[in-house]
């Protein structure tokens, strides 16, 4: 495709996404990055969170972080160039430990990997010794390596379910372990943390006393989560889901399962990235509305301009927004901003990794 004909293209599908002074810019460094790509022999791997000309002119595979890792999985390439945040690329390592995986920005982190330690993960094993324990993906590689099964949003109630009716520990995401209990009809009690460590009281989602675990009958069979949230995710509320309601009535909402649970009740669909994207492209509603990182409302309608979708969100991920054009072609040229995994704990992340890989 030549320069021309890619401004065309970018001007036909994102006249309403991107403004037409940047279309020229943003497609130099397109064509930019395909080239270096090409020299380079890599693989681009873009997360259905990226901004819209990025997310659609730039990877060689899209989608979330299941996908994604499925992918990276299979690639035979050298490089590996993750257009995501950084436990995402640190998981790409971990099933490719003999490719160069490069992340576009040092500054992309995630506030729900930030909410758990190795440690704590440690402190909680000790706690509740023989308790399986579920990782989101999204936590970091050491984290990882401390867990039995890691999981996505778009199967964390098949590996939960997979485990029985007994005990589950699911960390670190309030909201998802709530939604995920409600959905296999269990029971969500809570960890809490203390100066001291761990409190050996478990709370309901109220916050109010419910277990104790030197009492197991009184947590048996429950899933135990920890009070991590997402920066973006937590911000929709009831109201908000409600006021677009009251100005769009025939409006088809989607909650990503990071919402809170009340939010994710006022949704007509909730599901992963890929679910909504899935839902939206295989139903006919007047409108849409994604309550999830923005961009990917926009990489939706740029992919299928006859859906129309409601752009009034404002709730962009931070860390997500950190990855630009300019950064990628940088990553590529300069082959900068490796990731590495401590080899001994990339074999233990693995275990739970595949396990998720394989539901």
């Amino acid at each position: 495709m030549t320069l021309r004909e890619l401004k065309e293209d970018m001007k036909r599908r994102m006249g309403e996404i991107v403004p037409e002074v940047e279309i020229p810019l943003k497609a130099e460094l397109i064509l930019e990055i395909r080239a270096l790509k090409e020299e380079k022999n890599a693989l681009i791997l873009g997360h259905n969170y990226m901004e819209p000309a990025l997310y659609t002119y730039v990877p060689d595979e899209r989608g979330d972080s299941l996908e994604l890792s499925r992918k990276a999985a299979g690639t035979d390439k050298p490089i590996i160039v993750f257009c995501g945040v950084k436990f995402m690329a640190e998981t790409a390592k971990i099933l490719n430990p003999s490719k160069k995986v490069l992340i576009p920005s040092l500054e992309a982190g995630c506030s729900l990997a930030e909410s758990i330690t190795a440690e704590d993960v440690r402190a909680i094993r000790a706690l509740l010794p023989g308790v399986p324990i579920v990782t989101y993906v999204n936590t970091y590689a050491d984290v990882k390596a401390e867990s039995d099964y890691c999981c996505t949003s778009g199967n964390a109630d098949r590996v939960v379910k997979a485990l029985g009716g007994g005990t589950v520990v699911f960390l670190p995401d309030q909201y998802l372990a709530s939604n995920v209990a409600e959905q296999l009809g269990r029971r969500i009690l809570f960890l809490k943390k203390e100066d001291g460590g761990l409190s050996p009281t478990l709370y309901d989602r109220e916050g109010k006393e419910a277990a104790d675990v030197r009492d197991r009958s009184s947590w048996e069979g429950a899933v135990i989560g920890w009070g991590g949230r997402c920066e973006v995710h937590e911000k929709y509320t009831v109201d908000d889901v409600r006021r677009i309601r009251a100005q769009f009535p025939d409006v088809c909402v989607l909650a990503h399962p990071e919402c809170p649970p009340e939010v994710v009740h006022e949704a007509d669909f909730a599901g992963s990235t890929r679910a909504m994207i899935d839902y939206v492209e295989s139903t006919e509603a007047s409108r849409y509305l994604l309550l999830t990182e923005c961009s990917m409302g926009d990489n939706i309608m740029a992919a299928h301009p006859e859906k129309k979708m409601l752009r009034l969100c404002s709730v962009r991920c931070p860390h997500m927004n950190q990855i630009t054009l300019e950064q990628t072609r940088d990553a590529l040229r300069y082959e900068q901003y490796e990731v590495f995994v401590d080899e001994q704990m990339r074999e233990r992340a693995l275990t739970a990794v595949e396990r998720m890989l394989a539901l």
